[in-house]
C-alpha cells in the first residue's frame, strides 16, 4: 500500500451537517492515518464537530473562518441541524463567500494543500481549486444511484419542469419517481434566485471534479458507479464504502453509560433476531398523528422493539410535532423500550436480538443497517430517502415500504401487520446477510472498496505543491 510519510498536505471542507460531516471524518481518518498533512476548514461553531478526531490525531489543522452568514438565516446558525432541510441553500449560499479568504490563505502558506476535498453540496469549491491550480475531489454521502439523478435533474431542469411523473430512462433499471419523491434539494429550486443559482451551478461544476469519492460499495451500486465513470470521462469515481466499517475515529454522542446499560441490559434479554429497532434521524420529527399512529402500530403489531424519540422543545411541541403518548411506556413494558434523545445507533443495530430497523433510509442509516445485516422498514420522507428507498425495495429487494412520505399518516392496524409479516420474513432476513456480507467483503484487503481508498492514497500522494 502506498503511504504519504511525507507531510503531502490536503484540505478537506465538509458541509455542517451530521450526515455528510461523519462520512468525511471517517475519510480523513483513513487519510491521516496514511501520514497526510490535514487542514479542515470549518466555522466557529462547527469547531467541535471535530471532537471524535483530535485525541487520535493531535497534527490536524483546523481553519476557522467567520460564517458569511445570509439573510434568510437566523443569526447564530451555522449547521443545518439548528433549521433543518430548509437551511440547505443558504448555509452552502454563506459559505460560498469565503471563497476570497480561502484563496488569501492559499497564497500565505509555505507547504500549501495539493488537493482539495469538498463535500459535493459544496460545488462551488471546484473553481477555487481550479483557481490555485490544485485538483479537487468530491466527497458524497450520498450513493451514486442519488447523484446520477440529481445530475441528469440539474441538466436537463426545464424538461423536467412541471411533469408530475419523471422517469429517467437514460439510467440503469430506468428509475421512476412521482414528482414529490425527487430529491428536496431540486424540489425547493427556485428560478433565477442567486443563493439556488450558487447551489444548481455547484451541482453541476461537480461533473468536472478530478474524481468523486462515495460512500457506498460495489455489490450495492456498481451499476451507478459504471454510469457516472461513463458520464465523467474518467475512471476516478471511487466507492470506499461502509467507511464506517474501515474503521473511524469514534462517533461521539450525547449518550450516558446508565441509559446505555439499561439499553443493552433489555436486549440481552431478548431472543436472537426479535427485535425492530425504530428511528427516524437527527432532523426529521413526526407530527402528533404520525407519532400516534406509529406507537399504535408497534403495539399492535406483535413485535419487541426500540423506538427513539427526539425529545421536543415547547416550541416544536405547539408546531404540531409530537412526542410518545402519555401511559405507552407503562402499556408496552417488557415488549419495548423508549429512548429519549440520542442513541448509540450502529452498536443496537449490531445487537444480536436486533433484525429490523424502521427507518427514514436516510443514506448513513441504510449503510449502518446493511452492515448490521438487518431487514429495512422504509418510511423516506425528503431528501435521498424515496430513491434510496426505490435502491432497497425495487431493485435489491431486501426491504419492505411501511409507508411513504413527511406528511403521510399510516392507518396504525395495517402499519402493525406490515411490520409484523417484514419482521418474520426469512427471505429478507437472509438477503439481508448477504448484503452484509458483501460490505464487509468489499472493505477486506483485495475487496472493492479497500482497492479504492488505496487508488485514492496513491493518486494524492503523487500530488506535488
Amino acid at each position: 500500500m502506498s503511504s504519504s510519510k511525507n507531510g503531502v498536505h490536503i484540505l478537506i471542507f465538509p458541509f455542517p451537517a451530521q450526515g455528510h460531516i461523519l462520512p468525511l471524518l471517517d475519510l480523513t481518518h483513513q487519510l491521516l492515518l496514511h501520514g497526510f498533512k490535514i487542514t479542515i476548514l470549518v466555522t466557529p461553531k462547527n469547531v467541535p464537530i471535530l471532537d471524535p478526531l483530535i485525541p487520535t490525531h493531535p497534527s490536524i489543522e483546523t481553519l476557522v473562518f467567520p460564517f458569511p452568514g445570509h439573510p434568510s438565516l437566523p443569526a447564530g446558525v451555522e449547521n443545518v441541524k439548528d433549521v433543518g432541510n430548509s437551511g440547505n441553500a443558504p448555509i452552502i449560499a454563506g459559505l460560498s463567500k469565503l471563497r476570497g479568504p480561502i484563496l488569501d490563505w492559499f497564497k500565505a502558506q509555505s507547504n500549501p494543500p495539493v488537493a482539495i476535498i469538498y463535500d459535493f453540496f459544496l460545488g462551488w469549491t471546484l473553481d477555487l481549486a481550479q483557481q490555485v491550480g490544485v485538483p479537487g475531489i468530491v466527497f458524497y454521502s450520498s450513493g451514486p444511484l442519488f447523484v446520477s439523478i440529481l445530475v441528469d435533474l440539474w441538466k436537463n431542469l426545464w424538461a423536467y419542469k412541471g411533469l408530475d411523473f419523471v422517469e429517467f430512462n437514460g439510467l440503469p433499471k430506468s428509475p421512476r419517481f412521482v414528482r414529490e419523491h425527487l430529491p428536496s434539494v431540486f424540489l425547493k429550486f427556485k428560478e433565477d434566485d442567486p443563493t439556488w443559482e450558487i447551489v444548481r451551478n455547484g451541482f453541476i461544476a461537480n461533473g468536472r471534479s478530478f474524481g468523486s469519492i462515495f460512500n457506498t460499495f460495489e455489490a450495492l451500486e456498481s451499476d451507478y458507479l459504471g454510469f457516472l465513470k461513463k458520464e465523467m470521462g474518467h475512471e476516478r469515481v471511487y466507492s470506499i464504502g461502509p467507511i464506517n466499517l474501515v474503521g473511524g475515529p469514534g462517533r461521539i454522542g450525547k449518550s450516558n453509560v446508565e441509559a446505555n446499560e439499561k439499553i443493552f441490559s433489555w436486549l440481552n434479554e431478548c431472543p436472537n433476531e426479535s427485535v425492530l429497532y425504530v428511528a427516524f434521524g437527527s432532523q426529521k420529527l413526526l407530527t402528533k398523528a404520525q407519532m400516534e399512529a406509529l406507537t399504535i402500530g408497534l403495539e399492535k403489531s406483535g413485535v419487541r422493539f426500540i423506538l427513539v424519540a427526539k425529545q421536543l422543545t415547547a416550541q416544536q411541541e405547539e408546531q404540531g410535532f409530537g412526542s410518545v403518548p402519555k401511559g405507552f411506556e407503562e402499556r408496552v413494558l417488557g415488549k419495548g423500550l423508549v429512548i429519549k434523545g440520542w442513541a448509540p445507533q450502529v452498536e443496537i443495530l449490531g445487537h444480536r436480538a436486533v433484525s429490523g430497523f424502521l427507518s427514514h433510509c436516510g443514506w448513513n442509516s441504510v449503510l449502518e443497517a446493511i452492515v448490521a445485516g438487518v431487514v429495512i422498514l422504509g418510511w423516506p420522507m425528503e431528501a435521498d430517502q424515496f430513491i434510496n428507498t426505490w435502491l432497497l425495495v425495487d431493485i435489491m429487494k431486501t426491504s419492505i415500504r411501511v409507508c411513504e412520505g413527511p406528511n403521510f399518516v399510516p392507518d396504525p392496524i395495517e402499519l402493525g401487520r406490515k411490520i409484523n409479516q417484514a419482521m418474520s420474513n426469512d427471505l429478507f432476513k437472509k438477503r439481508a446477510k448477504k448484503m452484509r456480507d458483501e460490505a464487509l467483503e468489499a472493505v477486506k484487503i483485495g475487496g472493492s472498496s479497500k482497492r479504492d481508498l488505496d487508488s485514492i492514497v496513491r493518486e494524492l500522494a503523487q500530488q506535488k505543491s
